[in-house]
């Protein structure tokens, strides 16, 4: 396999490097063509790898220095005032083409604002879209975006992130025509602000997209569509909210499993299938957003993400370095726009 390299923003999140890098010497363990770059304070990140074993430290490199992101910083004071910071070396490291990808878990304003600056948008898209996967009930990854790099959005906006919905789809799952949903209070034409209504008479207009309609809340994970359409601020407390009950519902079934002998009993003959069905109601699982639309590979991390979640974001940047997924959106989304347009 063709060996990857990934610019990780180590000092990003509420942790730092005290997930980031243990996450990073698993990743580089299971995958052997894998290369990191550690993005951040030296003399905090190599306390973290004096233990590791030579064949994994070699793949490993240090990129000092000592600014950060905060949580706090607004996106314009980070552009112009962390030059120098972990998150925006990474980035760089991807524009200069010494890295495939980045990944952060740092301040999502501040990653879109400076990624969008340095690895500019595709053709015909005026903003990135955080998208992520859901699971459904019949088993297919339901697409929802944007989950926050954009809170505010016109409808405009939101068709562009209904057409790089549908290409991710179509490109990544071989889906011919993804069913695509705007998210809505209600699936009747007259609900919704004016920026959904005006959104979905777009997208009406758009012969290539496979556009179904108004999608409301209760059908997330239903399986219905492939593609669901917000803007940031819904999408962002949509899924943060969807991750809140499925950790109600695992600690709730797991204290359920513990009550009384004959529940317990067959609990140890199940504890196969339990455990499947809790690994995918466990967010963690399904950790790490994708900031497409842009000419780069960036992916954003849960800021309270451990080590097992952080992995899994670190595999996702993977998988789309080796999709090449923006070369991919590129060459679809070109002859959707040209017909849109036309």
């Amino acid at each position: 396999m063709t060996n990857l390299t990934l610019a990780l923003d180590a000092m990003g999140g509420d942790h730092g490097p005290h997930i980031t890098v243990p996450a990073s010497l698993q990743a580089l363990r299971l995958s052997s063509f894998l290369r990191i770059i550690l993005v951040g304070n030296e003399a905090e990140i190599t306390p973290y790898l004096s233990h590791a074993e030579h064949s994994v430290r070699s793949r490993i490199e240090i990129l000092h220095t000592t600014q950060v992101v905060s949580m706090s910083d607004r996106p314009v004071h980070a552009l112009r005032n962390r030059k120098q910071s972990s998150m925006r070396l990474a980035i760089e490291l991807v524009r200069d083409g010494k890295a495939d990808a980045c990944l952060s878990a740092g301040n999502t304003g501040a990653l879109m604002a400076i990624s969008k600056i340095l690895l500019k948008t595709l053709p015909g898209i005026d903003r990135p879209a955080l998208v992520s996967c859901l699971p459904a009930v019949n088993e297919t990854p339901v697409y929802l975006l944007d989950l926050g790099a954009n809170v505010s959005c016109c409808s405009e906006t939101l068709f562009q992130f209904a057409v790089m919905g549908s290409v991710l789809c179509e490109a990544v799952d071989k889906n011919p025509s993804p069913k695509v949903a705007l998210l809505n209070v209600g699936i009747e034409e007259i609900k919704g602000n004016d920026q959904v209504q005006q959104a979905g008479q777009l997208l009406q207009q758009s012969p290539q997209l496979n556009y179904v309609g108004f999608i409301e809340g209760n059908d997330l994970f239903s399986g219905k569509v492939d593609v669901i359409v917000c803007d940031g601020f819904v999408g962002n407390i949509t899924l943060k909210t969807s991750e809140g009950i499925a950790r109600l519902l695992v600690d709730q079934l797991k204290k359920g499993l513990k009550q009384g002998f004959f529940v317990r009993l067959m609990a140890k003959f199940l504890t196969p299938r339990i455990n499947s069905v809790l690994n995918q109601m466990n967010p963690d699982h399904y950790n790490g957003a994708s900031l497409i639309g842009l000419r780069g590979i960036v992916v954003k991390s849960h800021g309270s993400a451990d080590e097992s979640a952080y992995l899994q974001a670190i595999n996702l940047a993977v998988t789309e370095a080796q999709r090449r997924l923006p070369q991919m959106i590129e060459e679809r989304l070109e002859s959707i726009l040209l017909d849109i347009n036309s």
